[in-house]
């Protein structure tokens, strides 16, 4: 079961929204869930849910709330070239803020953890090297990593990008980690394009969306989920 909580950026004392769930049965850890460019959609609340069953407290900010409180958008064109404008308009420090923010909620009560998709990716990457107390991350098809392979990192990460994705070069990017952070694995999954975590989408194979979260579940097992 899922509600909506109120928690305050550090940065700018800006209060956002997360949709947050309870675990189901025995408390394996926190899990802040990081959104694509489209708000918290369907497929995140389904991600909570997923998260949520396999025993994590889990949050997902809604990292647009400072342009548009609450922001869902659907799939069309329109739809990404708004969500890109809000990025531009808030900038990176203030989303990984309100992601540090939802760390800190989580944190007294075990290791954290952190998954996120798409800009999300690219924002657990870049909080993987810049916030405190993340205790694993994974990183689905961001398109900023490349970008930022060069910053150190503070948590292990594994990164998950889909062959057919026609935004990021998978061999490239894989090839541009293994000399920056060769201790990051990479998974190129054959099947898939772009946002291949989400169900039912046209780039989504179902064993390569089940094959990723196990191995980001036993990457969080490994560094602390109980």
């Amino acid at each position: 079961m899922t509600d909506t909580v109120t928690l305050t950026s550090g940065l700018d004392g800006f209060e956002f929204t997360a949709l947050h769930a309870q675990p189901e049965g025995e408390r394996k850890g926190g899990i802040v869930v990081v959104q694509e460019i489209f708000g918290l959609d369907p497929y995140v609340q389904a991600d909570v849910a997923r998260w949520s069953a396999l025993g994590f407290e889990v949050l997902a900010p809604s990292i647009f709330d400072r342009a548009v409180p609450g922001y869902v958008a659907g799939r069309a064109p329109e739809d990404f070239q708004t969500g890109v404008a809000h990025v531009n308009a808030i900038g990176t420090a203030k989303m990984l803020s309100d992601i540090q923010a939802c760390i800190d909620h989580l944190a007294p009560l075990g290791p954290v953890f952190a998954v996120g998709y798409c800009l999300g990716g690219s924002l657990v990457w870049l909080a993987a090297g810049k916030l405190k107390s993340l205790a694993a991350g994974s990183a689905y098809y961001g398109s900023m990593i490349a970008a930022n392979a060069d910053l150190p990192l503070n948590a292990p990460l594994i990164v998950h990008l889909g062959r057919k994705d026609p935004h990021i070069p998978a061999d490239a990017v894989k090839a541009r980690l293994a000399e920056t952070h060769p201790e990051v694995t990479v998974h190129v999954y054959e099947n898939s394009g772009h946002g291949f975590n989400n169900d039912g989408r046209p780039d989504s194979d179902p064993e390569d969306a089940r094959l990723a979260r196990k191995r980001t579940l036993a990457l969080f097992q490994a560094n602390g989920a109980a």
